[in-house]
């Protein structure tokens, strides 16, 4: 598989590309893996603006997906696709169900009208805090009223929903301390402005809601933006099938499929469902599914798998198991569960919040009765409880980690590390085993071209290579560069052989050097009668993973669906212990047994078959050229070919558990001081909140720190 190359992370994408978000969707949609930097997105654009019926393309790196809209054959654009040396899969879009980020639009929009409103009350004090009095200061508090307390009901709607939410099944939360303290100091700056009282709170109310809807927002971007992994294996299946039918070919939905039809798959397609194998014989690229680095060749009567790719002659096949007992579905189960078992990771600050909310409501009742007790003024008690709900509301504790994420998040994604999940860091800091995929992730296939090696030669290599769908054929396309494919025709593949064509009358072949007649097994070339050309295929480690295991403190091994030689050599080079002809749901087993053992595992991988294991382990990391189910299930995607600075996102994990402990630490510091003052009654509604509001920007400033530590 193509590595990403370094100016990934910095390439634009085009303004209006239509992710299907919307209503004027793009009629087809692609998952492209091998897709990795600028020159292929201008490549594929360029390839397929030319195909009648197609009226735009639009090429998402971040996603590697394309989108094509107009009236065209989709056969036309996928054989235009291979043509231009890219894989390409079809992609549901309705199980897809790609939605914009609605979530964050809104709280970004509360946010900026609680700031505005904050803004215009505090000018509308200043007055009252001047000197302001009787007629003047109650109409300027009538004025804040109309003014804050519609803002406090839009804006603080996703701290009442959250907190209502609780207390409706018997809990506490952190949101219920913040509803209660904002609509306290609401409530009692209108009672105090209907009954002219001297000082009312709406600033206050406003101030807290502003602020909290800034760490709210940092939480929400810490955030997955990628959809369930389970929801893109479900959407990589085959929407349509060829069923064969008293000795007619028909297509059908792959929905309509029973067992025990009989199905033909042409050169190039995925299995749609499971089933026995009725042809003589066939080559499959499993590597999605098992690891596998080479075809596999089959006999008839072999079990064929949902997901595989037909890479020789077209096959048929008897189906055995459909709709929701195929491989890759159950697969998609796997992926489910495990996901739904990583959302169950309390995170520090929920952990916090536990203890927290009922202190906090414990103490503000205490000071009521308190005071009641003591004075008799309902009025007064009243006050000092609300001065003291604000001026211990979790403000501080609401940014502490939200504060650190955000700007470690920037940093990582500054040295090429994409962090998508909210715990992600807090998990990678608590690593205590590393555990990798080997193909596609430590190892990249690659072809060494003899020296010296024409363009005639290469411009053949590529033509060739590029119609077939072997991994090292696709490493031949990478090997020979930027270069125009020779027009060869009548092109066949010879499974598990090579594949050959005509060139203006000569025969021309890639593949094995024995099939070609040479005196060597390795990858060769031939052209005419000339005494065929030895290229070099090996599987290398990719670029920077010495380094890494040089640097890593954990204990690593490598777990693969490769079979046993290969993946023992590659091993032995790299020193690492290795499992080999370990199928999807074993690897799944075995993480789920590292982890029965106590290990907190970080799993490395970027296949089909590694995507159930990196939504179950610990913590995930995936390469960008991973499949898109594999990306949306890690925590990381790296967006650069090096593993180099694996051990330094490790390091940077744990600085940001460090760091957020420091601010949960100058939030219990800043309650220390505050609390006692506002229990002796010396604190107002507003002094309180400006009290807060210092507190949580001396968290916000600890946080920056993590971008310039060394």
């Amino acid at each position: 598989m193509s590595g990403a190359c370094p100016a990934c992370a910095g390439v634009p994408l085009p303004q209006d590309f239509d992710d299907g978000t919307n209503a004027t969707a793009p009629k087809l949609q692609y998952s492209l893996p091998d897709i990795h930097c600028a020159a292929c997105i201008g490549k594929i654009e360029r390839g397929l603006s030319g195909i009648n019926g197609v009226s735009a393309v639009r090429v998402n790196l971040s996603l590697k997906r394309l989108s094509v809209s107009g009236t065209m054959d989709p056969t036309r654009i996928e054989g235009a696709l291979r043509d231009l040396g890219f894989d390409a899969y079809p992609l549901d879009l309705e199980e897809l169900n790609t939605a914009r980020d609605t979530v964050g639009r809104g709280l970004l929009t509360r946010m900026a009208v609680a700031g505005f409103a904050m803004m215009n009350v505090m000018l509308l004090s200043i007055a009252v805090w001047s000197g302001a009095t009787d007629a003047t200061r109650d109409l300027f508090h009538l004025i804040s009223a109309m003014i804050a307390l519609p803002v406090v009901a839009y804006s603080a709607q996703p701290f009442f929903q959250n907190a209502w939410t609780a207390l409706r099944v018997g809990r506490l939360n952190m949101d219920v301390p913040i509803s209660l303290a904002i609509l306290l100091a609401a409530g009692m700056s209108l009672f105090e402005t209907l009954n002219g009282g001297d000082h009312a709170y709406f600033d206050a109310a406003l101030s807290l809601t502003f602020f909290l809807l800034i760490g709210r927002f940092m939480d929400h971007r810490t955030r997955s933006a990628a959809r369930s992994a389970a929801k893109e294996l479900t959407a990589l299946e085959v929407q349509t099938a060829q069923r064969v039918s008293d000795g007619t070919t028909h297509t059908v939905p792959v929905s309509t499929l029973a067992i025990g039809d009989v199905i033909t798959v042409p050169t190039g397609a995925r299995v749609p469902v499971d089933g026995t194998l009725i042809s003589d014989h066939a080559l499959m690229d499993r590597s999605f599914l098992t690891g596998e680095s080479a075809a596999v060749n089959v006999a008839q009567d072999a079990m064929l798998q949902a997901g595989e790719i037909n890479v020789a002659a077209p096959l048929t096949l008897r189906a055995t198991a459909v709709g929701d007992d195929t491989t890759l579905r159950r697969m998609a189960s796997m992926v489910e569960l495990a996901e739904n078992s990583r959302n169950k990771y309390t995170a520090l600050a929920d952990r916090a919040a536990q203890i927290y909310a009922p202190a906090v409501h414990l103490l503000a009742l205490t000071a009521f009765i308190g005071w009641v007790i003591y004075d008799g003024d309902i009025r007064h008690a009243l006050n000092v409880a609300i001065a003291v709900l604000i001026i211990t509301c979790p403000c501080a504790l609401g940014l502490a980690v939200p504060a650190v994420s955000t700007a470690a998040i920037s940093r990582l994604f500054s040295l090429g590390y994409l962090v998508k999940h909210a715990t992600a860091l807090e998990r990678l800091a608590e690593i205590t085993r590393v555990v990798f995929d080997k193909t596609g992730t430590l190892s990249t296939p690659s072809v060494t071209l003899p020296t010296p090696f024409s363009g005639e030669e290469r411009a053949v290599a590529k033509a060739l290579a590029q119609a077939s769908h072997h991994p090292l054929s696709r490493a031949v396309v990478k090997a020979v560069g930027d270069i125009s494919a020779a027009p060869i025709e009548n092109i066949v593949e010879t499974a598990g052989q090579g594949i050959e064509g005509t060139l203006d009358g000569e025969k021309v072949a890639l593949g094995r050097g024995a099939w070609l007649g040479a005196d060597f097994d390795d990858l060769g070339l031939r052209i005419g009668s000339a005494t065929p050309r030895q290229l070099g295929a090996s599987e290398a480690p990719r670029e920077g993973i010495q380094a890494a295991l040089k640097n890593l403190t954990q204990p690593c091994e490598i777990v693969t669906g490769d079979a046993q030689e290969p993946a023992q050599r590659f091993a032995a080079e790299l020193g690492l212990p290795v499992r080999a002809d370990v199928r999807p749901d074993a690897k799944l087993a075995y993480l789920n047994e590292l982890a029965r053992e106590g290990e907190l595992v970080l799993m490395v991988g970027d296949g089909l078959n590694d995507t159930a294991a990196l939504a179950a382990a610990h913590a995930s990391i995936a390469p960008a050229t991973a499949l898109d189910a594999s990306r949306s299930a890690s925590d990381v995607v790296i967006l650069k070919e090096s593993f180099e600075d694996i051990p330094l996102l490790l390091r940077i994990a744990k600085l940001t558990r460090r760091l957020s402990q420091e601010n949960f630490a100058i939030a219990a510091l800043y309650n220390a001081i505050a609390i006692p003052i506002a229990l002796a009654g010396y604190a107002t509604p507003l002094a309180a909140a400006l009290a807060m509001s210092a507190s949580s920007i001396t968290v916000l400033l600890n946080a920056q720190r993590i971008r310039f530590s060394k």
